[in-house]
């Protein structure tokens, strides 16, 4: 509790604590569908897009948000419409996307200021460098996600186990497809500046595979999800702040401890 006191008592780390906490929020909500649909790699997928928006924005001195959020937007509406290309996977979407897009910013970066200190913050999360502008938009942002993930609860389940029966229900399936692309771009977007471009797609994921491996239904999983996804977010900090570690990749390994503790739990209780 002294060592959590004395953290607060630092505005920036409170504020990573604010923006980063909703980041993971959203996609520990998202992640349930993501992984449950197959397209847990989507988010690694749209934030190696998300790299190659942050070089374009870098060499055009332009505001990098403002920049990656309508093409990562764009970006996970063509993987959609790629994916439903029966001659192109969903993974040999995302893989096509993500690599093309990936080269793209390095090639960019390459031609124009060269690795930098602002392409390494987005490349590896710089969560406790958060200005106020950065925590303003991640609150908006969040907020209008976890809204829209409230009034569209119903529907994303339904299209997430079985999209025939909601096509036949009269729910436009295309349409929640599409909207669940968009949250899940706009919370990779968010968690670039907090995780870094590479480790985002682990807040997406772990927290629901954990909880998968204890509960079966898709409400308590996305309970657990969520839970998971706090305990983990503020432990990774509590690590970070204490052993001087890097802030995103303490995150993500409390999020792979939790995973293995809850497969071993599950492997127990099956034996």
């Amino acid at each position: 509790m002294y060592i959590i006191s004395e953290m607060f008592s630092y505005p920036f780390i409170v504020k990573a604590i604010i923006a980063g906490l909703l980041v993971s929020f959203c996609a520990s909500l998202l992640g349930v569908s993501l992984v449950l649909k197959r397209y847990s790699m989507i988010g690694d997928g749209l934030s190696h897009v998300g790299f190659g928006a942050l070089a374009l924005a870098t060499a055009l001195n332009l505001a990098p948000l403002q920049v990656s959020i309508p093409i990562v937007i764009i970006a996970a509406f063509f993987i959609l419409k790629m994916s439903e290309n029966s001659k192109i996977n969903g993974d040999a979407a995302v893989a096509l996307i993500s690599t093309g897009s990936l080269a793209f910013g390095v090639m960019v970066i390459s031609l124009s200021t060269g690795i930098n200190t602002d392409v390494c913050n987005y490349l590896f999360g710089t969560i406790l460098g958060l200005s106020n502008s950065d925590v303003y938009l991640s609150i908006v942002l969040s907020i209008v996600v976890l809204i829209t993930y409230a009034l569209t609860y119903h529907k994303l389940f339904a299209i997430t186990f079985d999209e025939n029966f909601a096509q036949g229900s009269g729910i436009k399936v295309s349409l929640y497809k599409m909207l669940l692309a968009i949250l899940t771009a706009l919370t990779v977007v968010l968690g670039m500046k907090t995780m870094g471009s590479l480790l985002i797609s682990s807040l997406l994921i772990f927290p629901a595979l954990s909880a998968m491996r204890l509960f079966s239904d898709f409400k308590s999983v996305s309970i657990a999800a969520l839970i998971i996804a706090v305990i983990c977010f503020i432990s990774g900090m509590i690590v970070s702040y204490v052993y001087a570690t890097p802030t995103g990749a303490s995150i993500s390994m409390a999020n792979v401890i939790v995973f293995l503790i809850f497969s071993l739990i599950k492997y127990i209780k099956s034996n």
